[in-house]
C-alpha cells in the first residue's frame, strides 16, 4: 500500500464534492479530524470505509492498493516503435495472470490495557500489514521513559523474528504511542503465512532508573473477510 496515493486520492476526491473535511467526515460516519489524518498520510481509514470512498469516488480500489506504477500519458509521445515493443513485452508478461483481486481482514489486540486499527491485505501472491492508531487504556501512567521502543514480532516454532519496530526516547507511552504506525508490504506470499506464525507487539519501556517495563500485544484476524469484489 502506497499511503501518500491513497491520502492523496481522498484529498482528490473531497475537493472534487466541494466539500470540507468536517463534512467529508460526516458522509462516512468519522470526525474532521481523522480525514485530516487521511490527507497527510498519518492514518488509513477502515477498509469498508476506504472500499466505500472507491465506490462513490469510481476508483479501483485494487489499482490504489497496488504499488506497481503505470505508464504517464506523456509517454505516448515518445513514438510508435517504442509503444509497440512496450505492448509486446506487456502481452508476454502481463496476460497470462489473471487479475487477482486482494481480501481484508481487521487486525485486533486481545490485550485489555490497548486497543489499536489494523487491517490486512492479501492474495495468493502477498500480504501487507498495516498497523496504527495504538492507544493505551490501562492504569494512568505519566512516566516519562528514557527510551521507549514498539516491536513488531513473527513467531514461529518458538523462534522470534523482528518484522519491523519503533523507538523514542523521553515521552510517556501515551505520547509515543500515537506516532507509532507500521507499514509491512509484502509481509509474506499469503495470509496462510499470518495464519500459521502469528504476530504480536511488543512495547519495552525504559525509566531513568533502568528499570523496564514490557507490554505484549496478541494480534488476531477478525473471521470475516471485506473482499475488494463487487
Amino acid at each position: 500500500m502506497d499511503l501518500e496515493k491513497i491520502s492523496e486520492f481522498i484529498k482528490n476526491a473531497r475537493l472534487k464534492s466541494h466539500l470540507s473535511q468536517e463534512k467529508f467526515g460526516e458522509k462516512y460516519g468519522v470526525t474532521y479530524q481523522a480525514v485530516s489524518k487521511w490527507e497527510n498520510g498519518k492514518n488509513l481509514p477502515d477498509i469498508s470505509i476506504l472500499k466505500e470512498i472507491c465506490k462513490d469516488y469510481d476508483k479501483d480500489i485494487n489499482e490504489l492498493l497496488n504499488n506497481k506504477s503505470f505508464l504517464k500519458k506523456k509517454y505516448v509521445f515518445l513514438g510508435i516503435p517504442i509503444v509497440v515493443c512496450l505492448i509486446i513485452i506487456a502481452c508476454f508478461v502481463f496476460f497470462p495472470k489473471k487479475k487477482e483481486e486482494f481480501e481484508f481482514k481487521t487486525i485486533t489486540t486481545t490485550c485489555d490495557n490497548f486497543e489499536l486499527f489494523g487491517s490486512m491485505a492479501y492474495n495468493s501472491s502477498k500480504t501487507s500489514i498495516y498497523i496504527s492508531n495504538i492507544t493505551y487504556c490501562g492504569k494512568e501512567n505519566h512516566t516519562v521513559y528514557e527510551t521507549l521502543e514498539c516491536t513488531l514480532y513473527e513467531s514461529f516454532n518458538n523462534q522470534l523474528t523482528v518484522i519491523d519496530s519503533s523507538k523514542d526516547e523521553k515521552k510517556t507511552i501515551d505520547e509515543f504511542l500515537k506516532n507509532v504506525q507500521f507499514h509491512v508490504d509484502h509481509y509474506s506470499e499469503s495470509c496462510k503465512m499470518y495464519k500459521e506464525n502469528g504476530i504480536f507487539l511488543e512495547i519495552k519501556a525504559t525509566d531513568s532508573k533502568g528499570e523496564v517495563t514490557y507490554y505484549q500485544l496478541p494480534l488476531e484476524l477478525e473471521d470475516n473477510c471485506i473482499s475488494t469484489q463487487s
